[in-house]
């Protein structure tokens, strides 16, 4: 079963428990309780005793949002005891820094070693080898979504990040693409200065525009920004649903191409149309089943 929306995907360190229980409050889609870069190496075994209990009660939450635990890389040596602190009501593990398919595997082997089956994997691509193979990562069932880190990719590789963006422009765009072939969602990098929202809102427009489905989120401010930018707008909707009546009509009269409101319309454009539609006729459902 894969979510239908990500639109915003909130994390916290998994060692601080009063920010764990708050992060329903700004109403993302997915949050991710933190097991890895968040937390320090002295605090791992106490996160890994939050994340269990209160990812448990965020998950057993109506209408809450989708929970996934976020453990260490596979090669870390906290990989393995990390799944100690995944709650078997949580939607399953975020893990970063995949850079195989075989990782994905391992990562599947632990999931169903400690009963976990139906858990999903959002899968962190944030390194060199990562997007490289990003294609080939994202080609399992238990995927739901790839996310696109910058910060890591950049350090990976021997980079200078820049507000910009234009350093990970080719590595962002590969991510986008490799999770449309797989059929899952794209979320983008994050925005690591909270309170820069203008940049936040830039990113997210060029994000939607490049294909993603939602962004990261390290703060509850960019929750809300988020949810708006990733969201069709009632204008958007409004024309969708006349652009695909005007098609369909023209159709029924065997016309596969038609003058709309000034512009030239074929079923390339029609189809971006109907996917808005669809989406507005299942935003009440937190869930559809997708093959791969």
């Amino acid at each position: 079963m894969i979510p239908t929306t990500m639109r915003s995907v909130l994390f916290a360190p998994g060692n601080q428990p009063d920010l764990l229980s708050k992060l329903p409050r700004s109403k993302p889609d997915s949050v991710v309780l933190d097991l890895e870069d968040a937390v320090p190496q002295t605090e791992k075994s106490a996160a890994r005793s939050h994340t269990e209990r209160i990812g448990a009660e965020l998950a057993a939450l109506e209408e809450g949002p989708l929970v996934f635990v976020r453990v260490n890389a596979v090669p870390s040596s906290y990989f393995l005891d990390d799944f100690a602190g995944v709650p078997a009501a949580c939607s399953g593990v975020a893990v970063p820094k995949l850079e195989s398919p075989e990782q994905v595997r391992q990562v599947i082997e632990q999931l169903d070693r400690h009963g976990f089956g139906q858990h999903l994997i959002i899968a962190g691509l944030e390194t060199a080898a990562g997007v490289y193979r990003a294609a080939e990562i994202l080609d399992s069932p238990r995927i739901c979504a790839g996310y696109f880190g910058a910060e890591d990719f950049i350090a990976d590789m021997g980079g200078v990040r820049t507000a910009s963006n234009d350093e990970v422009s080719f590595a962002r765009s590969a991510v986008a693409l490799a999770a449309r072939v797989a059929g899952v969602s794209a979320i983008d990098q994050i925005v690591s200065d909270f309170g820069d929202s203008t940049r936040f809102n830039a990113e997210a427009a060029q994000a939607k525009a490049m294909g993603y489905a939602g962004k990261l989120c390290i703060h509850p401010a960019q929750v809300e920004l988020a949810n708006s930018a990733f969201t069709p707008t009632a204008a958007e909707i409004d024309h969708a649903r006349r652009l695909v009546s005007a098609y369909d009509a023209a159709l029924a009269n065997q016309r596969a191409s038609i003058a709309f409101e000034g512009q030239m319309i074929d079923e390339a454009l029609v189809r971006r149309a109907r996917s808005i539609v669809a989406a507005q006729s299942t935003e009440h459902s937190s869930d559809i089943e997708l093959e791969h």
